[in-house]
Order: C-alpha cells, then structure tokens, then sequence
C-alpha cells in the first residue's frame, strides 16, 4: 500500500493514519485541500467508503477533485443563489473570518446577472467539484447540464459588463470596475425601511468598516449605530427636505434643493444614491446642481422616495443629469413621474431637453417606455398628421430621442433625404397596448415654479 500523502492534515506531514495502521512518512504538504464532495474538509481526515474490515482504501479521492483553499480570487465556481439553484460566477475578493484559521467568505459575481446581485458567500454555497482548475477549460454548468466555452463566457462578461456603461472607454471601464468591485455597505436603513444595497460608494474612510449604516430620512446624515441615529432625530428639526416645494398633488410632494445652499444635503444625497447607480460619478461639488426630491406625505412628514437632479447650467440641453427611485417605491410609476416632471420644467425653460449619458439600464428602461408613450398619445390623437419637430415642441423631447424611439417602433421611415412617419391605427394601437399604463401623471397646474435663470442665478 503505497502512501496516503494527499489525506495528510494541513500543517502536518507525519504519522498519516490508515485502518491498517499507522505509515509513518514524511510528507511535504503545500496547502490544505478540500476534497469536492464532502470526504475531506478544512485537512481533516475522516473519509467516506474506508472498508473498515479489510483495511483497504476503495479507490480514495481517486475520482475527487482535490481543491486548495482557500480559494483563489478569480476562482470559477458555480453558486447555489436565492432561488435554489446553482449559478456559474466568478470569485472577485474573499476575507477571512474570525472564527477559524481556515475560515473564509467570498465575494462574487454571478455571470448571468448584473453587478447589483454580487455578494459575499459562504463556502458551503459553492460548489467545489465545479472550480475551473485552469483558463482555457470548459466551464460546465451543471445547474443546466450546459457547457460554456472560454468564448461564450467572454461574451456574457462583456456584455454584463457594457450595460450603463456604453460610453466608458475600456480602459476606464477596468479602472471603475476595479475601484467599485466590491459593496463596501450591504444595508442601509432609512425611515421605515431597510435596504439592500446593489453598488459601492465612496463613504469617508471611516465608515469603512460598516456593514450597516443608519439615516435620517429627512437631512440624510448617517451614522454607524441604531442609537446614533436615535439620539440625531431627536435633534433634527426637519420633517421634509430642505428647499422650496414646488409641487403638491394629493400626498405627492416635490421640493427643489439648491445644491449650493445644502451642500451636506446634496454631498449625502449623492453618496445615498450611488449605493443603487453603478454608474454614477459622484460630485463632490454639488454646487451646480439642482436636487428634485420626489416625497410621499402623511402626518409624520414628507419621506423621499427618488430624485434627480440637473445642472444649472447645461451647455450639452441636458434636462436630467442622475435620476432614483429608491428600491422600496420601485414599480409604482414614479421613476416615469420624476422624467415627466424634468420635461414640465423644459418646458416652462422654453426649451427641448435630453437626459444626462451613460443611462443606467433601469433608467433606460423607464425613459424608453416614457418617450413611447408620450408620442404614441400623440400620434392617436393627431393621426398621425405630425412632424417630428412639432412633436419635439409639443412634449420638450429632443428630435432625437424622437426619431429613435420612432425606429425602434418601426413608425419612421427615411424618404428622400427626410425622415417621414408612418403611423397606421392599427399598428398605433398595437404598440399602445404593448406599452402598458402610463403611470402617474404630472398635473402641470399645480407646479410652482420660476426657473434658476429667473431667479438671479
């Protein structure tokens, strides 16, 4: 019987003990290993199908992966996610824990989604049998009984990686990715709900060692611990953003922040929402902007639910430069609210505006779906007897994001040097019923409002 120098505990490398005996041997031993499949954990010796009469190891990890831990960053493995089911990802850092000299958590990024669902895991999560040993090997995916090549995963990487990002070049894009790969806060709490965060943000330093951070719904200071916060409010004299409000419909406020006149308040806005946008550059300087903060009211007082903000002085025509709908208000037509209300303001400026590149993906999403079914009313009512311009003046949309949203509806076509809308009832009603309800609706009589450059500024 030869000797057993794999199952020799980490650290170790004498006396290997087997049914038969003791084989006393010295072994050279690098790192722990982990058998994948459950015979050896951590270094520890107890084995599985060991025939305790006959004193003979069956054919001993002969058949199982052995994998060092802990394991590499850059580690492919598949991970057992929310739903149950094994997903392939990707190991971005690991930290060791307190509680065991081998002990370690991992940091990953599942391939199949965007960077918001990266999080920190367990290694009873993974899948050791799964780990790509090397590069150039084929990945299966045994969640599916699918195999993807070095090539298929080089794409679903890109193409994870390009989304609200088409406009970074990729030398920039690596830097950002590198700086943000890791969620430095996982949870916020603000006002009655706790949140997961989806990115890192750039929080002083420190606040660099905080899972949780605590803040006040109204000024938006943070601080580490429940209590902190408890002792802050009752202090704050806030019950609703500072700034003017602008619009009341129902229990639906918007209040105007000038950036310039609550510089803490628009610093920790910024550092609040780019915790949910992966593709923010936070402004240190937030006195060129102007703040919209969108609050549903009661008799506690006005709790914000999204924003965005816009230059003061815009020489690109951007109407928008960041827009939030905080993930608890999601899916209520307020993400679609707040860009109608960006075009009321154009349009009280007198001018046609266009939000603020790159789009986060979401926010894609919620401008594509306005700007249809803003023009597709337009069409309906007028027959189609519009030009591309009069659309423009009429809803403050730049000509084009008019003529793209036209294309991709396939209601434009291009004659004779001139773009010419063909818009046919049926195919109107088509895309109406596609496009769904148009949410909330921004009552412009009940907006109050002068614009910064009639305000002296």
């Amino acid at each position: 019987m030869g000797s057993l120098e794999q199952n020799a505990p980490a650290g170790r490398g004498k006396g290997v003990e087997t049914v038969a005996g003791t084989l006393r041997e010295e072994v050279p031993v690098a790192s722990n290993l982990v058998a994948a499949g459950g015979a050896m954990e951590h270094g520890n010796h107890h084995h599985d199908g060991v025939g305790v009469g006959g004193g003979v190891v069956n054919g001993l990890m002969k058949k199982r992966k052995m994998i060092p831990l802990p394991l590499e960053v850059g580690t492919r493995v598949l991970c057992r996610w929310r739903d149950g089911k094994l997903h392939p990802v990707k190991v971005i850092e690991r930290r060791k824990l307190s509680t065991g000299p081998d002990d370690y958590q991992y940091y990953v990024h599942y391939n199949e989604f965007n960077r918001r669902l990266d999080e920190w895991v367990k290694l009873d999560q993974l899948e050791l049998e799964s780990v790509e040993a090397d590069e150039g090997e084929k990945f299966e995916e045994k969640a599916g009984g699918l195999k993807m090549t070095r090539h298929q995963k080089r794409k679903i990487e890109e193409t994870h990686a390009e989304e609200g990002h088409e406009e970074f070049d990729p030398a920039s894009l690596r830097e950002h990715e590198e700086f943000t790969k890791v969620k430095n806060i996982s949870k916020i709490e603000l006002g009655r709900y706790e949140i997961d965060t989806w990115y890192f943000s750039p929080f002083p330093p420190e606040y660099s060692d905080c899972n949780k951070l605590f803040f006040c719904e109204f000024c938006l200071s943070f601080v580490k611990r429940k209590e902190q916060l408890a002792r802050h409010m009752r202090k704050c004299d806030l019950k609703h953003p500072p700034g003017d409000e602008i619009y009341r419909q129902g229990s639906l406020s918007m209040f105007e922040v000038d950036g310039k006149k609550n510089k803490i308040y628009g610093q920790n806005l910024c550092y609040l929402a780019k915790l949910f946008l992966d593709h923010k550059t936070l402004y240190y300087d937030v006195d060129l902007f102007l703040f919209y903060i969108l609050c549903e009211c009661d008799d506690r007082g006005c709790h914000m639910v999204g924003y965005f903000s816009k230059e003061k002085h815009s020489e690109e025509g951007y109407n928008l430069a960041c827009i939030l709908t905080l993930p608890p208000y999601q899916r209520k037509g307020y993400g679609k609210f707040l860009i109608a209300f960006s075009y009321e303001l154009s349009k009280k400026e007198g001018k046609v505006g266009t939000p603020e590149r790159p789009l986060s993906d979401l926010g894609l999403l919620s401008y594509r779906g306005y700007w249809t079914r803003i023009l597709l009313d337009i069409l309906k009512k007028h027959r189609g007897n519009v030009s591309i311009k009069e659309l423009s003046d009429m809803t403050a949309i730049k000509t084009e994001d008019v003529i793209t949203t036209l294309q991709a509806l396939e209601l434009i076509q291009y004659r004779k040097g001139q773009h010419v809308i063909c818009a046919e009832p049926k195919l109107l009603e088509k895309h109406l019923k596609a496009a769904g309800k148009g949410g909330l609706d921004v009552d412009a009589s009940k907006l109050i409002w002068t614009p910064y450059k009639e305000q002296g500024g």
